[in-house]
């Protein structure tokens, strides 16, 4: 059986859904699920403090990058100690995990026996159904990488399905913040899972602030910070909270924000971005969606920000 080490959260999730999860022998520091996978040694660590804000998080992320530098250390001698047959990585971001060059260094160097390295590149949803059968593929089970790929559009149909607006004006729409400070639209297979999910995204791949957010002043906002869970980012929102800005737009005064576990879904492409559509399907046509399918992440993956006050607006 293959000896695999994976390096990125999205692929350990892939490996264990196609039915190797215990031939897994090395993971990330962010690779939490399925559950026991922590159990596996951790061969990567940020080089930023990731108990900083969001802001002294962004600017040290930027400067690291600025110096042509990885955002990660890789543990080279645990990774040799190991043995891998096959390493997983992604190429499309420096930030979201180790890089494709990094890991390539660390196997020309050190790395004993010449393992296959497959880097992921999803940048749309169908990349995601790619990169699950070239998983499959390494794992030599393509027949099971189509069965998953077929699975998870199946699920996702059935959402879309449940929840198709009968005309455009029944399409609210919605600002997917992947990052609070500085505000950063989500980009990637994101805004079709929004279109998915019966929104319309606005504010998608964008870098800007709460002017530029105002101009769209969407229907909806859905916080879903790359990397944190509900109760990080329920800290992270002070600073939008506190800022009259944010006060004023319309979705706020609506009480039409929510707040969405971006680490453990929506910025992980593998097989939860089906449950992300479940998600973002009850948060917008919540009436729609569970009169067909009884899947509720409420308060377990996602909740409802009050709206604020009079006297917050004023």
């Amino acid at each position: 059986m293959p000896r695999i080490v994976s390096l990125i959260p999205s692929a350990t999730e892939i490996v264990a859904a196609l039915g190797h999860g215990d031939d897994l022998v090395g993971r990330s520091h962010e690779c939490d699920h399925p559950p026991g996978v922590e159990a596996l040694p951790a061969l990567t660590a940020p080089k930023v403090p990731l108990e900083g804000s969001s802001r002294e998080i962004d600017d040290q992320v930027r400067a690291l990058l600025d110096e042509a530098m990885s955002v990660y250390d890789v543990d080279v001698e645990r990774l040799n100690a190991l043995r891998p047959d096959l390493i997983l990585t992604q190429s499309q971001c420096e930030v979201c995990a180790v890089s494709l060059p990094t890991v390539e260094q660390a196997v020309a160097d050190r790395i004993e026996g010449s393992p296959t390295v497959v880097a992921l590149e999803p940048r749309s949803l169908a990349d995601v159904r790619d990169d699950i059968r070239r998983v499959a593929g390494a794992l030599g089970c393509p027949a099971r990488g189509d069965r998953l790929v077929r699975r998870m559009r199946d699920r996702m149909q059935a959402t879309s399905n449940a929840v198709a607006p009968a005309d455009a004006t029944d399409r609210p729409t919605v600002a997917a913040l992947e990052w609070i400070d500085p505000l950063m639209g989500a980009g990637g297979w994101v805004p079709t899972l929004l279109e998915a999910a019966g929104g319309t995204p606005v504010f998608a791949r964008r870098r800007g602030d709460l002017d530029a957010l105002h101009k769209a002043d969407p229907d909806r906002i859905v916080v879903m910070a790359c990397g944190f869970g509900l109760s990080r980012t329920d800290a992270e929102m002070d600073v939008l909270r506190n800022d009259n800005r944010w006060a004023a737009l319309r979705a706020v005064q609506a009480g039409h924000v929510y707040r969405a576990d971006g680490n453990h879904f929506f910025n992980r492409p593998g097989p939860r971005l089906a449950a992300s559509l479940d998600i973002l399907a009850e948060i917008l046509h919540p009436d729609r969606f569970h009169a067909a399918i009884d899947r509720s992440h409420r308060e377990t993956a996602w909740r409802r920000e009050p709206a604020p006050t009079p006297s917050a607006t004023r």
